[in-house]
């Protein structure tokens, strides 16, 4: 009598275990579900903007030099309020920054106003560290209610980063966000001059 013997796997090795079948498809479900979290966040860091037009609220705001600044004040010459997250974003300051070496606002009588939900002694070190000039508004969040910008950025309770323009006539004509936490200076100023 002769033994038997099982026959040989046509291709050895090439058959995958469970674990490894099992792995595999983990894997897979698992890259799925990163590129779908990839996909959304690209997704949500896409500008969004209104050309909803509307008599701007009115506000007054002290400043970290401070002052005060009254939006029905400034009537005459178009402003763009800059509505950030404040403190401790080193891009909203940075962008503030840029926005200040950028001639174009100045040639076009545009003045720009950033508005945080600090204390001055909160924001300082910021504008310090990377070298703002501009004074910036400080408000309590009843202005960036106002401008409906509390939770269009990271945090819940406070802006986004996102701008306003209000024209030389008080009235409100383009609203944007940009929760990729920048818009280059020169695209700004070609943004609201359009509307102008």
């Amino acid at each position: 009598m002769t033994a038997r013997t099982a026959p040989a796997p046509a291709h050895p090795g090439v058959t995958p275990s469970r674990r490894e079948r099992r792995a595999r498809i983990a894997w897979v479900v698992g890259l799925l579900v990163v590129v779908t979290v990839a996909v959304a966040a690209l997704l949500g860091a896409r500008a969004t903007d209104s050309d909803a037009v509307r008599t701007a609220p009115d506000f007054t705001l002290p400043t970290t030099d401070g002052g005060s600044v009254t939006l029905s004040e400034l009537r005459g010459s178009p402003v763009v309020l800059y509505f950030n997250e404040g403190a401790g974003c080193g891009s909203c300051t940075v962008q503030m920054t840029a926005i200040e070496q950028e001639p174009g606002f100045a040639e076009a009588g545009i003045e720009v106003l950033p508005i945080v939900m600090n204390t001055a002694e909160q924001i300082l070190p910021d504008l310090q560290t990377y070298g703002a000039t501009t004074p910036y508004l400080l408000d309590d969040g009843t202005v960036s209610e106002a401008y409906g910008v509390l939770g269009t950025g990271m945090h819940e309770g406070l802006p986004g980063h996102g701008f306003v323009l209000v024209d030389a006539d008080g009235v409100q004509r383009w609203q944007g966000e940009y929760p990729s936490m920048w818009l280059a200076p020169a695209d700004l100023l070609e943004e609201v001059t359009s509307r102008l």
